[in-house]
């Protein structure tokens, strides 16, 4: 089953199967005023073209909406690609559009999504570790 894990000090996200990275992205995350909450959390729910429509004008979400465990907060696109990489949302994790899209084919309900402070390294090889959030 696939994994997602967040490093807010990276401003990454990264998919693995196991300890198999699989793809890493960037991202957008939270203001100091309304920071992104670390944790352990699993995706709810997937919501296509959350408040607008295929070919309309974009919503703050984007082309995708995928909630989180903790209500209100959720990993989505976007209609403001240049803050991807800043600290500018009201705490969820922003994504390329076409990247949310990547990673909504790739997970499904379910799937565990770990959001910590520190990086994420590399500990040889093609195996990754990540630090376990309290």
């Amino acid at each position: 089953m696939p994994r997602i894990v967040v490093s807010l000090s990276q401003r990454r996200l990264y998919l693995f199967e196991g300890n198999r990275l699989i793809r890493s992205y960037p991202v957008g995350i939270g203001r100091i005023t309304s920071q992104t909450p670390t944790g352990r959390y699993t995706i709810i729910n997937k919501v296509p073209y959350p408040y607008s429509w295929p070919g309309g004008p974009l919503s703050a979400y984007g082309t995708l909406w995928m909630g989180l465990s903790r209500p209100g907060y959720g990993i989505h696109g976007t209609d403001r690609p240049d803050s991807i990489g800043q600290m500018v949302s009201r705490g969820c994790i922003r994504m390329h559009n076409q990247d949310v899209e990547d990673l909504g084919r790739r997970v499904g309900i379910g799937t565990e999504v770990i959001i910590q402070e520190g990086p994420v390294t590399v500990s040889g090889g093609r195996d990754y570790s990540f630090a376990g959030t309290a």
